[in-house]
């Protein structure tokens, strides 16, 4: 059957096997992966040894919002994760932004 399938077909069916074989934890050759660092809400606001209602005000994030972040019921979007990379490293400069 696979010799009558197209030349595009095979390729996607390659690539599916290998991806298969990945989730698996098999070594793929030539398989390229990345990841993206999820900041930890809790951790940035406990790094600046914040409440949650100081945080929220200073950063202008909905106090619900971050405590949803913090309990695990909401994700964050790329957006918010994000900023929070920002206030991580330059907490100061954000503050004196949000204050325009």
């Amino acid at each position: 059957m696979e010799d009558n399938i197209s030349t595009s077909a095979a390729a996607i069916l390659e690539g599916l096997n290998e991806a298969l074989m990945d989730a698996k934890g098999h070594h793929v050759e030539g398989i390229r992966k990345s990841s993206v660092y999820t900041v930890q809400p809790r951790e940035v606001r406990e790094k600046l040894n914040m409440s949650q209602q100081e945080f929220s005000s200073a950063f202008g994030i909905p106090l619900a919002t971050l405590r949803n972040w913090e309990q695990g019921r909401r994700q964050l979007d790329a957006t918010a994760n994000s900023y929070l990379k920002v206030i991580s490293r330059f907490p100061n400069e954000v503050m004196t932004a949000q204050a325009f």
